[in-house]
C-alpha cells in the first residue's frame, strides 16, 4: 500500500493541482492560495520525503508522480515549479487523461547545462551535492538565494520562501540528494512531442536557474505548448508578481 502524502484542498471550481520544486515544501503557495481557490479547487501537495510527507519514499521521478497520480483528482490541471514541472510533465506524459492541462512555471525537461542546452553548470549541482552532506540548512538557504536572484524584491522573495520552508519539518536527506539526482540526470526532451494536452510554460526572464532562452528553444521541441515571460521575475514570479501570475493561469486554463 502507498504511503499517503500530505494534501490540502481549499477552494471549488476545476481541479488545480500544485507541486513545489527542490528543497521546498507545500506552504511556498500559501501567497497565492488564498487568490487561486477564488477560481479553483486547490490541491497543495508535499512531495515525497518533504514537509508533513516525510515518511513517503520514492526511487526515481516517474515513481514520485506515479505515487502523485495514485493520490491526486482523477482529472486535474497539473502545475509545477521548478523540479516539481519535471514531475508534473512526467504525470502528463505517464496518464494523459489524467493531467487535463500541464503548467510548468520556471522549470526545463533537462535542468543540467550541456552543449548548446542552457541550465545549471553540472560543477554546480555537484557542489550542492557535496554541500547537502556537510550541512543541508545552508545548502538549502543558499539555493533560496539563487532562485532569488535578479529579482528586483530578491530580499522580500527569499524572506517568503525561508518562511514557508520553516513551518513544516524538514525535508529528509535522502529525498533532497534523489532531488539533485532528478535535476542532474532527468531529460525529458526527446519525449515532448507526446505530451498533447494544453501546455503552457512560464519563464522569469531574470531567472539564473532556468535561463529565458529554454522558453525559446522548447518553442521548437514543443511546438504544440505555449510560453509566457515575466519580464521582471527571477525563479518564482508566483511570489514576485502573484497578480500577473494568477491572471496569466486564468487565461489559459478558460
Amino acid at each position: 500500500m502507498t504511503a499517503e502524502l500530505h494534501w490540502q484542498t481549499q477552494g471549488q471550481g476545476s481541479d488545480l493541482l500544485l507541486i513545489h520544486g527542490w528543497g521546498m515544501n507545500g506552504a511556498v503557495w500559501q501567497q497565492v492560495l488564498p487568490m487561486l481557490a477564488q477560481h479553483y479547487r486547490v490541491h497543495v501537495v508535499d512531495l515525497p520525503g518533504y514537509g508533513h510527507s516525510q515518511h513517503c519514499s520514492v526511487a526515481d521521478a516517474d515513481e514520485m508522480a506515479g505515487m502523485l497520480l495514485e493520490q491526486a483528482p482523477e482529472q486535474a490541471t497539473w502545475l509545477g515549479w521548478s523540479l516539481g514541472g519535471l514531475v508534473a510533465t512526467s504525470a502528463a506524459l505517464q496518464a494523459p487523461d489524467r493531467v487535463e492541462q500541464l503548467v510548468t512555471v520556471a522549470s526545463s525537461p533537462c535542468f543540467a547545462a550541456e552543449k548548446a542546452w542552457r541550465g545549471i553548470k553540472p560543477e554546480v549541482l555537484a557542489d550542492f551535492r557535496r554541500q547537502l552532506d556537510l550541512d543541508f540548512r545552508t545548502t538549502i538557504e543558499r539555493f533560496m538565494a539563487l532562485q532569488a536572484m535578479g529579482s528586483p524584491s530578491a530580499r522580500q522573495d527569499i524572506r517568503h520562501l525561508k518562511e514557508a520552508v520553516l513551518s513544516r519539518p524538514e525535508p529528509e536527506p535522502e529525498a533532497l540528494a534523489l532531488g539533485l539526482d532528478m535535476l542532474a540526470q532527468v531529460d525529458l526532451r526527446p519525449e515532448l512531442g507526446a505530451i498533447s494536452q494544453p501546455w503552457l510554460r512560464l519563464y522569469g526572464r531574470l531567472d539564473g536557474l532556468v535561463p529565458a532562452k529554454v522558453a525559446r528553444d522548447l518553442d521548437k521541441l514543443a511546438p504544440q505548448s505555449q510560453q509566457h515571460v515575466f519580464k521582471a521575475a527571477s525563479h518564482a514570479p508566483f511570489i514576485s508578481h502573484p497578480d500577473e501570475f494568477i491572471d496569466t493561469l486564468k487565461a489559459f486554463t478558460g
